[in-house]
């Protein structure tokens, strides 16, 4: 089937498009019937939803690891602008991490985990913000940073993709994505082993919070409508986020490359589960689309806890 006008509001994707996907995605082939009862659906509502605005639809994306919020960024990019022929974009907050030299140089100046990237801290929101308004309001040529996980450092600016604005959708999804500060009495306790060893004064977790707290609300404002991929609790992140690191590996083309073992996975999410565990138990009232997962990364249930409002 043949691409549908804008504004139709329930087309087919033809079935090639759907199958480069899974190969592009290394996606099961159950994903096909998975994406069509649940995430098809959520476009042709989102794809309302900018019909309504009459402007570019901003969408934030939140889960933790591996959770599979780039997948969807990815597929309801391919609805909107193969099915619906919008002008749309996917971004992740990944890519507007610090560079390796200004996270050494954050490690020296404030705390010694700060080198790792991640938490809040350790992005350019300023620049992110820049993209996004650019990206809603100006006409031409915009610049998309891209981040190089194997090297654990921002591509050279020469190497960015581009997009020429201004687009219908931009989505950007994230797993820090929309979670706000946390009271000081919960930054007391270490949440695990990591904190409670490399974080003793709490000095590292009471630096990510005032970021959260000063850059990252702004950011937010940003966004018009929030989804959310609930996992059903932390202990699936290790998993998931050792198939991601094993994707990457497939993915490489370097010998030389910073794709992470077992253990280094293990500890490395030690850095998130503060905020992931927060997140999990704070935000799922506060979205417009939540889909609950399971353990295998499947939806059993959707809900719309707060309604879009895009005044």
């Amino acid at each position: 089937m043949t691409n549908t006008r804008k504004g139709t509001t329930k087309p087919v994707l033809e079935e090639q498009a759907l199958q480069r996907f899974l190969q592009t995605h290394q996606l099961p082939a159950d994903f096909v019937s998975h994406a069509k009862r649940w995430f098809m659906p959520l476009a042709e509502q989102l794809l309302r939803h900018h019909q309504e605005a009459k402007r570019t639809l901003v969408i934030g994306i939140n889960g933790s690891q591996g959770s599979g919020k780039s997948t969807l960024a990815s597929l309801l990019t391919l609805l909107f602008t193969e099915q619906y022929g919008l002008r749309a974009l996917d971004l992740s907050i990944d890519d507007f991490y610090l560079t390796r030299e200004e996270r050494l140089a954050l490690a020296g100046d404030i705390h010694p985990l700060l080198a790792t990237r991640g938490v809040p801290g350790t992005h350019d929101v300023g620049l992110l913000r820049s993209v996004l308004q650019a990206l809603s309001g100006y006409w031409g040529e915009i610049a998309i940073p891209r981040f190089d996980k194997s090297q654990d450092n921002r591509q050279p600016s020469a190497d960015w993709a581009s997009a020429q604005s201004p687009l219908d959708i931009v989505i950007l999804e994230g797993w820090c994505l929309g979670v706000r500060a946390q009271e000081q009495e919960q930054l007391s306790h270490p949440a695990n082993i990591l904190e409670r060893d490399e974080d003793r004064d709490g000095s590292w977790r009471h630096y990510v919070n005032t970021q959260l707290n000063k850059h990252y609300h702004d950011l937010y404002e940003m966004i018009d409508i929030w989804i959310m991929l609930q996992a059903p609790s932390f202990d699936s992140v290790y998993r998931w986020r050792l198939e991601q690191e094993q994707k990457l590996a497939g993915a490489s083309q370097t010998k030389d490359n910073r794709v992470m073992t077992p253990e280094q996975v293990s500890r490395f999410i030690q850095h998130y589960q503060r905020l992931t565990e927060h997140a999990l138990s704070t935000l799922p009232p506060q979205v417009n689309y939540l889909f609950r997962l399971d353990e295998q990364r499947k939806i059993h249930q959707a809900l719309q806890p707060q309604p879009v409002s895009l005044l």
